[in-house]
Parts: C-alpha cells; sequence; structure tokens
C-alpha cells in the first residue's frame, strides 16, 4: 500500500468540476498525489496546488476529497 493518495479531476453529477480520491490508482487521466492527513490537504487546497498539478483552468470543489480523508479518521 502507497502511503500517498492519488487525487484526479473528474465531474459530479451536475457537470461541475471536482476533485475525486483514487485509492486504488486505476481511474484514467493526470493524478495528483498528497499524503492521506487533513492537514497535507488543506495546505494543497491553500496553495491551489491541485489546480497546477492537474492543470486545471478553474478551481475545482475540493469536497469529495475532504469528505473521504473525514472517512479515514
Amino acid at each position: 500500500m502507497s502511503e500517498f493518495l492519488r487525487v484526479v479531476a473528474g465531474s459530479d453529477n451536475e457537470g461541475r468540476l471536482v476533485l475525486t480520491p483514487d485509492p486504488d490508482r486505476t481511474a484514467p487521466g493526470r493524478g495528483a498525489h498528497l499524503h492521506p492527513t487533513t492537514k497535507c490537504f488543506e495546505l494543497a487546497v491553500r496553495r491551489r496546488a491541485f489546480t497546477r498539478a492537474l492543470r486545471l483552468s478553474q478551481n475545482p470543489s475540493s469536497a469529495p476529497v475532504s469528505d473521504y480523508l473525514d472517512s479515514l479518521v
């Protein structure tokens, strides 16, 4: 098991851009990796690291990743 969580860009049911956790590392496309901690996640969101790493033109919603990390605790 990897010590990093892979995060990919996707869309929600309404077509809005969201970050999606990919713990199995099987989702297609470019991924970003981070430590699966709330502290690391919040720092990445604050620095807009996902937008840069995933080469996105807009800031995505990060709620699904936040919910996933909350479920780990």
